[in-house]
């Protein structure tokens, strides 16, 4: 089995890095689009009944920067593969990396700083919740939090008392209450009552058991990640291992133009130091991305001319020089008979004593 150095000098490896890294820039992109359309087509829905602005209580947003940084990424790094550009894998690469530590960073810091973290998030909360019933898509969002992790509010069930139609100095029906979300439910698939959470806030949690949720969501999903800590690590491996991936073929490829650059056997960098034109090459074999290699290279490589004996360049410089008159040749052959040495034997003569 041949060994890495040798096997990363073959074609078939170079193909297999340069397709590899194409189709993963390709789908990533491709998936980055559909986010940057989902969050758009979600943007222009939202600004119908715009209440909330900050980004964390605005999905739209996040989504749009989410889908606009992965398919710009993603087609740079589909450009620079395809075309065997340096630069493009290089900024590529580095920010992968750039965003995979930021990621490793912002998860250690949540992580060391638990109750700040928790803190941050029930304000961002709370402030949604004052605008529940203006936002559809935070109030989808945490309805189905809400009853997808058995829990009410950010911190706890009270938190609901900053709206202005659950706090307790209304006079609606919900005034004083829960939406139906928080509620608990005997069983499944049973009528909703909507008005199931009414006259709760003012109650102690110890009497709402059997009708609210009173943890609140922040701490359940602490605690359903602690009880799966398998889910929470694969849906970490699911964030972070595509990046890796990514960041493990650039860096690959890279490499492998870098060598190939200093090998001189590519046509980009042949040009560059020849300074040759592509309408003087014959492209046959590229593609339509011009972009593949061939064996023997694509520049035309000068026949080397063989040594030639000295009768023959002789020869050759007879054959260039004009015809002589008979007064001509008669003087030559005298000049001859003096020396009694042709030409041929003269510069014979002359590369022995060297």
């Amino acid at each position: 089995m041949p060994s890495y150095s040798e096997l990363r000098k073959t074609n078939h490896f170079y193909y297999f890095i340069k397709f590899t890294l194409n189709v993963y820039s390709m789908l990533f992109s491709l998936v980055g689009l559909c986010v940057l359309c989902v969050g758009v087509y979600a943007e222009v829905e939202r600004q119908k009944n715009r209440t909330l602005e900050g980004l964390f209580l605005a999905p739209a947003v996040v989504l749009i920067l989410l889908g606009l940084v992965m398919f710009t990424v993603s087609v740079v790094g589909m450009v620079g593969s395809l075309r065997d550009n340096k630069t493009l894998l290089h900024m590529f690469l580095c920010v992968l990396c750039v965003l995979l530590l930021l990621q490793a960073i912002a998860l250690t810091l949540a992580l060391i700083f638990e109750k700040k973290t928790s803190a941050l998030f029930q304000s961002s909360i709370r402030e949604g919740i004052k605008h529940y019933y203006d936002d559809l898509d935070f109030k989808n969002i945490l309805d189905y939090v809400q009853q997808k992790f058995s829990c009410c509010g950010g911190d706890e069930y009270k938190d609901w008392g900053v709206n202005q139609y659950h706090f307790c100095n209304g006079t609606g029906p919900l005034a004083c209450g829960v939406p139906y979300t928080c509620c608990v439910r005997q069983e499944v698939g049973e009528v909703i009552n909507t008005l199931c959470g009414y006259k709760t806030l003012d109650k102690e949690r110890e009497t709402l058991h059997e009708l609210i949720h009173v943890r609140g969501c922040i701490h359940a999903v602490n605690l359903w990640m602690s009880d799966n800590i398998g889910i929470t690590v694969a849906l970490c491996c699911a964030i972070g291992l595509p990046q890796l991936l990514g960041i493990i073929l650039s860096c690959a490829f890279w490499n492998l133009l870098v060598d190939m650059s200093k090998s001189a056997d590519m046509v980009d960098f042949k040009l560059k130091k020849d300074e040759v034109d592509y309408s003087e090459l014959d492209l046959a074999g590229a593609g339509w991305c011009l972009c593949l290699p061939r064996d023997g290279g694509y520049l035309p490589v000068p026949v080397s001319e063989p040594e030639l004996d000295p009768i023959d360049i002789h020869l050759q410089k007879l054959k260039k020089q004009p015809p002589r008159t008979h007064a001509q040749l008669r003087e030559l052959q005298q000049s001859r008979s003096a020396t009694g040495l042709d030409e041929v034997d003269v510069s014979r003569k002359q590369k022995r004593e060297h």
